[in-house]
């Protein structure tokens, strides 16, 4: 009877760390998954011009330490969310091209600025090179 009880309990562990391991996943891993959902609106901002160069999901302290330039560019906007979505595009960009244009007359990186959770855009920054160091730069 004791062996058969321990029997059981090593298989109901078993099946607990094996259901644990294969647990469907509804995210990237990543702290910035809310803001692959404003893919399709920074890809708008820009008219579809350009590569994916990064995403990143930061508090407005954040911004303002980490990209003091596109933090400046940004102090315009009367919104001041909590947290914003900032996703670069590298190509050639001017101010033409773009939705709410902030910054240079045109440049290489276009960065979108979205407001979270509402995808609020706070405006597109052009720059000749990316203001930060994106952590991710493509989808899965």
């Amino acid at each position: 009877m004791r062996q058969l009880a321990s029997s059981f309990v090593g298989f109901v562990l078993l099946v607990i760390v094996l259901a644990g391991c294969s647990t469907a996943r509804n995210d990237l891993g990543t702290s910035d998954n809310s803001c692959y959902l404003a893919l399709p609106s920074a890809s708008n901002a820009v008219g579809g011009h350009g590569r994916l160069l990064g995403v990143d999901l930061l508090t407005s302290t954040a911004l303002r330490q980490q990209a003091p330039r596109l933090f400046t560019a940004l102090a315009t906007q009367r919104v001041s969310p909590k947290r914003v979505c900032v996703i670069a595009f590298v190509g050639h960009f001017n101010k033409t091209m773009v939705s709410d244009p902030l910054g240079r007359s045109s440049g290489r990186v276009a960065v979108v600025v979205l407001a979270i959770p509402s995808n609020q855009l706070l405006g597109t920054v052009i720059f000749t090179r990316a203001p930060l160091q994106f952590g991710h730069t493509h989808i899965g």
